[in-house]
């Protein structure tokens, strides 16, 4: 058996790690929810998501570079602001990254019903549950690598799939479809205006454009196997949620210019639907492969990050100690095991409830990736607190703007958690998130702390 874990990820590997966990499901899948809730000023709901989202990885990046630790923002809010919020944040990375592997599990069973409607979405889920477990027990090498292509094919497909749609666009092609569905930017404003619902439609859909980013911070995870993390990590943390954003806000822009926003529906994914109501019966179909694909990269990030997650709690006391084992090719075995278990529970989900069941798995992922969020933030103000003016002085990733983009980031996640409590349909995902923190704090103080002292 490994004693540690490897360094096997390159920089490509690490830059798509990211990409993987955050640029899937949410964006494939969730922002037809998210279109539903605000109409075309959906736009602007991902594209202050976004800045926000670059913020909490700059203040990720700057602990990471100063100090790397095994499960990163987990360890850094037990060094910054105590092993009880070190606990809660890693437990409910975890958590996040159950529930987001939960609704992946479930939108690729949707997408696999376009062409197989009559096979039972459980069947689907089980099948993606074996092949992606088995490859996450193989070297990390190899799951690089398979996230690496996976991802590369979803990025290449958004940006052809952006350059489709505006030739579509500026070129006028005829398509064979009702005069009410002609592709124009015109759809972004003549179906009762640009923001339908006013301002309280763009707040409301946080809740759906913040679980479309969650997962990005799964990169952080990556510094212990990177291969050179000095140029690789600060390199993945200013690209990625750039193009992030970029691919949100351009392939939504896009897609609702090329079909009233009105008439996207919640059956497929709506890139699917749009290019089918389109009569681009061909393009549809190559469509449904991207996010088949955008699907299986993104659990399969999902395992890898709470994975190393739960072996970085194991390796500071704060898990059990099995779920630091690791396998002869240096991967958290036993940690990947529950990741398996968890994913069969979503598989029973999907035969008894599959209708229905993403919308409520996305909205508990949101409270629990604003947590994951705002505590990376507040470590960071906890660290800056304890370094020395020469200390500060000599940081090697910066986060910019401070302290003012931190404090407005910090702002921003706190308004997102008090938007899950204003919103009735998604308020039990805020009454779950608090009893699942609450479940957390009686297990530190019950199982945690007092063997705290034994591992002094």
């Amino acid at each position: 058996m490994a004693t540690q874990l490897k360094r096997g990820l390159t920089p490509r590997h690490v830059l798509f790690i990211g990409l993987g966990s955050a640029v899937g499901t949410g964006l494939f899948y969730g922002s037809a929810n998210a279109i539903e809730l605000a109409g075309p000023a959906v736009l602007i709901a991902y594209f202050l998501s976004g800045i926000a989202v670059f913020m909490v990885m700059r203040a990720l990046g700057e602990m990471i570079m100063h100090h790397p630790m095994p499960g990163a923002f987990g360890a850094y809010a037990t060094k910054y602001l105590g092993p009880l919020a070190g606990f809660i944040t890693g437990w409910t990375y975890v958590f996040e990254m159950a529930l987001v592997c939960i609704a992946d599990v479930t939108a690729f069973a949707i997408y696999m019903g376009l062409w197989y409607p009559d096979v039972a979405p459980w069947i689907w889920a089980l099948a993606i549950t074996l092949i992606l477990c088995g490859i996450n027990l193989c070297a990390v090498k190899m799951f690089g690598e398979l996230g690496f292509w996976l991802s590369l094919l979803k990025v290449v497909s958004i940006i052809a799939m952006i350059i489709a749609g505006g030739y579509i666009l500026m070129s006028h092609m005829h398509l064979n479809v009702p005069l009410e569905f002609t592709p124009s930017l015109s759809n972004l404003w003549s179906h009762d205006g640009f923001a339908p619902f006013g301002i309280t439609g763009i707040i409301i859909s946080l809740t759906v454009v913040v679980f479309s980013f969650g997962g990005v911070e799964t990169l952080g995870l990556t510094a212990l196997e990177a291969e050179n993390p000095e140029k690789t990590i600060p390199m993945s943390i200013n690209v990625v949620p750039v193009q992030i954003l970029l691919f949100y806000f351009l392939a939504l822009l896009v897609l609702m210019a090329l079909f009233p926003w009105n008439h996207i529906g919640l059956g497929a994914s709506p890139f699917v639907t749009i290019f089918k109501s389109l009569g681009i019966d061909y393009a549809a179909n190559l469509l449904n492969i991207v996010v088949i694909t955008a699907a299986i990269s993104a659990i399969n990030s999902d395992i890898f990050g709470a994975g190393r997650m739960m072996h970085g709690l194991s390796e500071q006391g704060q898990a059990p100690k099995a779920l630091s084992k690791l396998s002869k090719s240096g991967v958290p075995i036993v940690a990947i095991a529950i990741m398996f278990v968890v994913m069969i529970i979503g598989v029973v989900l999907n035969y008894f409830f599959h209708d229905g069941l993403f919308l409520v798995i996305a909205a508990m992922a949101t409270f629990a990736t604003v947590w994951v969020w705002l505590t990376v933030l507040i470590s960071q103000v906890g660290m800056r607190q304890q370094l020395t003016k020469d200390e500060i002085a000599k940081l090697k990733f910066p986060v910019p703007f401070w302290p003012i983009g931190p404090a407005l980031a910090i702002a921003f996640m706190l308004f997102v958690v008090g938007v899950l409590g204003y919103y009735a349909p998604v308020r039990n995902a805020l009454y779950a998130g608090i009893i699942w923190l609450v479940i957390l704090t009686v297990c530190y103080y019950l199982w945690i702390k007092p063997h705290a002292k034994n591992r002094l």
